[in-house]
Order: structure tokens, then C-alpha cells, then sequence
């Protein structure tokens, strides 16, 4: 698949259209009808509470949050096919594999609620919390997939970065080493068109990202993001690969952010409703939708039936979240050094003194 999909010859990676329809029978993954029901729903359960927590915030109840709608087919996928000791090093925009690795929503909330507990993840093994220094987390990926391969295992590593991380130096970096030094990391960049408000097209001067592997000496794809049977399959072949070969993969998962970069952002401010009219077409969760239906898989009667539910568990879920106990202020600054430096020491006293301050205005 790599061979034929080099990104050399311009050739994005696909199995079914914006209909649902298979258009490249090739290399329909292995995956079972139950599996795919299961994948839709996991799908469906990451867009309502997604939506569900941009309303929190709008609320006042939650703090700043970076949507994922429309990027739900790229995690989803990686989600199903990681193993559990498989090392997850996400940005913040993959709440499907979250949830897979094992993460709860109501972390999840406690998490974009300010919570320091929000970022233990207890039931999730070798998951790292989630990157805002963007890009930074692709050379923390690098280093443990060095290790992997150091001390002989069978890991891989999944590593996420959006399009516009692929301008931070953290990048370079990381895929140079990962290629020199030969270690078992797939970088999964979600290429949604824009880094904030800068569009791709002014983001670099290549062909894409998916090329750039070429330079590093490492296997490239470009995939169809909004496809999940194509992302499914390019998770299964790229996670094998660097866990057999014990090397890296560069994946550019071409994808649309339907939402704003986060909820402080206005994206009516620098893209156009008729460019936005044109993506909804590629929607991956209708697409994938109308390839159950057609299959005798799925019906929006179950759809309708099963949304509720999810929305009550989330409601649920957040109203917990909400009610979680205020965390210790030592966590914030006792967990990073093995001896807190003097300047952290600094930082805490000043902080206690604030909400001294705080509390004695009330």
C-alpha cells in the first residue's frame, strides 16, 4: 500500500466515496460488521458529546475547548486498531482515541474544567497528557519510541499534530531523529486546512505534508481523513509496520475542522460559507452513515434512538465532573521536579497569596 500510495505520485488514499459508495475494493480492511457498527457508534458518541461540551462552554461552565468536529474518522480509527500498551502522545483534538486508550469523558471534562486530576487518566496506560506547545509533543513521541526500540519491544507509538505544528521546528525534529535513528512512531498529521486562521495553502511551499516523509527517509501516505474504512486500513498497515520493521510513518490525514481552532475563535472571520458548503459534503460521519445503510448495517432509527442516550450519559458525566472536588494547589507544582526549584516555590507562594486575596473579597 505505501509502494502504491508513495507520495510521490500524488495519490491520496481512499475506499469510499462521499456516498458511502466502495470505490477502491482493494484494500477494504479486515474488520468485521460488528466491529464497524461499533466504530460508528464510537463515532457518533465522540461528535454529540463534542457538541455537548461546546454548549457547556457557552455556558459559562467549562473553560476554553477545541472542538473535534469533523476530524472524528482519524482518531476513531487509530482508536480501534492501537493496542493497549501501545503508547498514545496526542495534541488535543483526538477525543476518540482517548476514549479508547481508556480515558473517561468526566476526565476529559475536569481536564478543560482546569483540573489538575483532569490530566491522570487512571484506567489509560502509557498515555500522555494532552499537548497545547504545539508540536512539542512529536519529539517527546521520537524519545519513546527510542526507548522501544533501545530495550527490544513490541510498542509503537501514535503521535497526533495538527497542519499548522508542521511549521514548528518540534516537527523537523522529530522526524529527523525518528528517521536516523529508526524507531517505531506513526505521526498522524490531521490536516485540517487551517492552523488557527492561517490557511495550508500559505503553510508551506511543498506538495502537501505526506511529502515530506520522502526527505526524512521514511514511509508516507496521504489518506482521505473524512474516510474511516481508509483510515482504518492506512492504521492497520502503519502500525504494523513500525512494530514489525521497528520504523517510522508519516501519515497526512486530510481532513476539514467544522468547529471553530477553539471556543475563543471565530472562523467566519477568515473562511467563506460557500468553502465550508463544499466540505459538508465529505462529512466522515455521514459518509460512514451511508455505507452502513447500505449494507443493511445501520437505520436512523437507531441513530435516533441511541443520541438521547448518549446525551443523558453525558449530561451525567458532566454534572459529576462538575460537583469533582477541588484539587490540591500542590499538585500544580509538586509533580514535575523530583525537588521543587526556587522560582516554583516562588510561583506557589505567590499563587496562595492570590486566593487569599481572592477569598478575602467575597
Amino acid at each position: 500500500m505505501f509502494q502504491e500510495y508513495n507520495p510521490i505520485n500524488k495519490k491520496k488514499f481512499q475506499i469510499i466515496d462521499n456516498d458511502g459508495k466502495i470505490i477502491n475494493e482493494k484494500y477494504f480492511p479486515q474488520i468485521s460488521d460488528e466491529d464497524l457498527i461499533t466504530s460508528f457508534k464510537d463515532l457518533l458518541f465522540a461528535r454529540t458529546a463534542d457538541l455537548m461540551i461546546i454548549s457547556y462552554q457557552r455556558q459559562g461552565r467549562i473553560f476554553t475547548y477545541p472542538p473535534n468536529y469533523g476530524q472524528e474518522a482519524i482518531a476513531g480509527a487509530f482508536g480501534k486498531v492501537m493496542k493497549n500498551d501501545d503508547w498514545l502522545v496526542p495534541a488535543f483534538r483526538e477525543m476518540g482515541a482517548y476514549l479508547a486508550k481508556g480515558a473517561t469523558l468526566k476526565e476529559i471534562f475536569l481536564y478543560f474544567m482546569g483540573n489538575e486530576d483532569g490530566a491522570v487518566f487512571k484506567n489509560a496506560i502509557n498515555f500522555m497528557p494532552m499537548s497545547v506547545p504545539i508540536a512539542s509533543q512529536l519529539t517527546h513521541a521520537t524519545g519513546i519510541g527510542f526507548e522501544i526500540k533501545y530495550n527490544k519491544k513490541t510498542q509503537v507509538v501514535i503521535t497526533f499534530c495538527g497542519d499548522g505544528g508542521t511549521s514548528e521546528g518540534d516537527f523537523h525534529e522529530a522526524l529527523n531523529f525518528a528517521g536516523a535513528w529508526g524507531v517505531p512512531v506513526v505521526f498522524v498529521i490531521q490536516n485540517n486546512q487551517y492552523g488557527i486562521s492561517t490557511p495550508f495553502r500559505v503553510q508551506t511551499n511543498s506538495d502537501g505534508i505526506a511529502i515530506k516523509s520522502i526527505a526524512y527517509g521514511i514511509k508516507g501516505i496521504q489518506v482521505d481523513g473524512n474516510d474511516f474504512l481508509a483510515m482504518y486500513k492506512t492504521a492497520q498497515e502503519a502500525i504494523n509496520y513500525a512494530r514489525t520493521e521497528c520504523k517510522p510513518v508519516l501519515i497526512e490525514a486530510v481532513t476539514y475542522r467544522k468547529g471553530a481552532h477553539t471556543t475563543s475563535d471565530d472562523p467566519t472571520k477568515y473562511r467563506t460559507k460557500e468553502e465550508e458548503e463544499l466540505w459538508e459534503a465529505t462529512d466522515p460521519i455521514d459518509r460512514f452513515r451511508k455505507y452502513l445503510i447500505s449494507k443493511n448495517l445501520w437505520t436512523q432509527e437507531e441513530e435516533d434512538k441511541i443520541i438521547p442516550e448518549y446525551k443523558k450519559e453525558i449530561d451525567r458525566l458532566f454534572i459529576e465532573a462538575e460537583n469533582y472536588p477541588t484539587y490540591k494547589i500542590d499538585d500544580v507544582f509538586d509533580h514535575l521536579y523530583e525537588e521543587i526549584p526556587d522560582d516554583l516555590k516562588k510561583q506557589k507562594e505567590e499563587y496562595k497569596n492570590f486566593l487569599k486575596w481572592k477569598e478575602n473579597l467575597k
